[in-house]
């Protein structure tokens, strides 16, 4: 059964020298909330509450508010690096088992847990410099690419909480054939993909705009 291994938040930022940042997150010993989109009281969208987002213009928003990271995917990039990887350390926000999450669809809804939290994918993760410098390994963005396990953004679509050990159902799969890997694929060098993610209408409006552009 697919589950939720942790829940991983960056409760203060990391100072990265010119820029700050959330990427280094570390589960949390108890279940957290999760909010949906609404009224930003003091700047505040829908996600993980106490998790920190730095730079809001290229992460979170509510087209971005979970973040996951399969752990088998994880297992593999610790095997190739040849180091420790930890829950949480390339910044997601729910380290999941069981689940493919680059066949995941766009428009894909979960069920997860029992508060009636309900997540719909939206797009995959695209590596940045951020990224790099966190994990100090020349190339990086090149390697992740390649690799083409880039896990998966969320909206909220019903706020709930979430902990380790919470269950993960797919309730709905949309009629299309849109998954993350493809969308990874076509924003990271395939364009000629690009006009097929037009069939997937719960990407997020910046991703549309580029298929537009495309057709």
């Amino acid at each position: 059964m697919a589950s939720v291994l942790t829940v991983n938040t960056a409760t203060s930022p990391l100072d990265l020298g010119s820029r700050r940042s959330g990427i280094a997150k570390r589960p949390s010993a108890e279940p957290l909330t999760v909010r949906a989109p609404g009224p930003r009281r003091g700047g505040l969208g829908s996600g993980v509450v106490g998790d920190s987002v730095c730079d809001r213009k290229h992460h979170g928003g509510d087209d971005q508010a979970v973040y996951a990271y399969a752990r088998e995917d994880l297992d593999r990039w610790a095997t190739d690096l040849d180091r420790d990887l930890t829950n949480g350390m390339f910044g997601e926000n729910l380290t999941t088992a069981g689940i493919d999450l680059t066949a995941c669809l766009i428009g894909e809804r979960w069920t997860v847990g029992d508060s009636g939290l309900v997540l719909e994918v939206t797009s995959p993760r695209t590596p940045c410099q951020t990224f790099v410098t966190w994990l100090g390994i020349p190339g990086w963005i090149k390697t992740f690419t390649a690799a083409g396990l880039p896990g998966a953004y969320f909206r909220v679509i019903e706020p709930g909480t979430v902990g380790a050990g919470d269950h993960i159902e797919v309730i709905d799969r949309p009629d299309h054939t849109v998954t993350v890997g493809t969308v990874f694929r076509a924003l990271m060098g395939e364009r000629a993909l690009l006009p097929t993610l037009a069939a997937a209408d719960a990407l997020p409006e910046k991703i549309k705009e580029q298929v537009a552009k495309a057709c």
